[in-house]
């Protein structure tokens, strides 16, 4: 970042903070409005991305003492000054080397003029020393050294790994094994950032991540809602007619019993607590979707008992409300 733009920006508005604040107040400041605007949580929205460099930005100064104090005496120096090409009127060089007793206009600056202005930021020097010349060539508050790029792999998991959690291996892009901790209720299209194990950076900086994005297959009998589990469960006619005791798998194994009322119609969900998906946020239930099955063939026995039953079941059409509903 050049001089121009920590005269222009206002760290402190971007962040919300004081001229005061703490370091811890800052860092947690800075991670609250990471987590609103990293792109990862607005994906395609340009604005957010904007707002997330911004942040980024302000805080790579205000966290670095060093930066920090070097950017407060620049901001105090005052809004007319500006490290611009020369001009007529203010936010020239001559603004800024007036304050050492130079006067406008076609005055000639001697080197001694240069190391008294470095020195106000504790510099020892003139151009190319003390902190202001950067291994990179790049000048320091531009956000110093840069990050190494992130590595991106993939992995699919079963139904059951990705539920209970399990640390597994994968190979690196130059073929090393390197292991992940699978946290316990990963779910299909989720990322697990390993910080750190992504490719070096190019001039003393922080290594990039390795991002990986997990696919989970779909399991044969149950479905994942949020930290719930759905399952659907046949019942007979009768035992959702006259009401019944029923048998329902968990994934751990072990089956639950579920009471049917008498009269449950199909698509009326039975929760059990706390046998979904556990996570260290929390604990979801199994839901039991009831779905009445028809008999495919009767027997002369059991169709006579169904012909009687028709004749002396209740006269009401099940059909009445949704024709009613259609002529609405």
């Amino acid at each position: 970042m050049a001089s121009q733009d920590w005269f222009d920006k206002d760290f402190y508005a971007v962040l919300g903070v004081s001229k005061d604040v703490s370091e811890a107040e800052l860092k947690k400041t800075y991670r609250k409005l990471a987590r609103t605007y990293h792109p990862d949580s607005n994906p395609g929205d340009a604005a957010a991305e904007a707002k997330f460099k911004e942040i980024s930005e302000a805080y790579a100064v205000l966290s670095d003492p060093e930066q920090r104090q070097e950017y407060d005496q620049i901001r105090a120096m005052g809004s007319g000054a500006r490290f611009t090409a020369g001009g007529q009127g203010a936010g020239g060089f001559e603004d800024v080397f007036s304050m050492f007793g130079q006067g406008r206009g076609g005055a000639r600056y001697q080197s001694a003029d240069y190391d008294d202005l470095f020195s106000m930021f504790g510099q020892g020097g003139g151009f190319g020393s003390g902190r202001f010349g950067q291994p990179t060539g790049g000048y320091r508050g531009y956000g110093g050294p840069t990050r190494g790029a992130d590595v991106t792999a993939r992995t699919t998991l079963d139904f059951m790994t990705a539920a209970k959690g399990e640390t597994i291996t994968l190979q690196g892009e130059d073929g090393k094994p390197f292991k992940v901790k699978i946290p316990a209720g990963v779910a299909d299209g989720q990322k697990i950032r390993l910080r750190g194990r992504g490719r070096p950076s190019q001039d003393g900086g922080e290594n990039g991540d390795i991002v990986v994005q997990v696919s989970v297959r779909p399991h044969p009998v149950f479905q994942r809602d949020g930290l719930n589990l759905r399952v659907t469960v046949p019942v007979t006619f009768t035992e959702a007619a006259l009401g019944a005791t029923i048998e329902v798998p968990t994934l751990e194994g072990e089956p639950v019993r579920l009471k049917v009322a008498p009269g449950t119609p199909s698509g009326r969900v039975l929760r059990v607590k706390g046998r979904g998906i556990q996570t260290q946020k929390g604990t979801g239930d199994l839901l039991a979707e009831v779905q009445v099955v028809v008999p495919t063939h009767l027997d002369g026995p059991a169709k006579e008992a169904l012909e009687r039953f028709r004749e002396v079941e209740p006269d009401e059409n099940p059909r009445a409300e949704l024709m009613a509903k259609a002529r609405s």
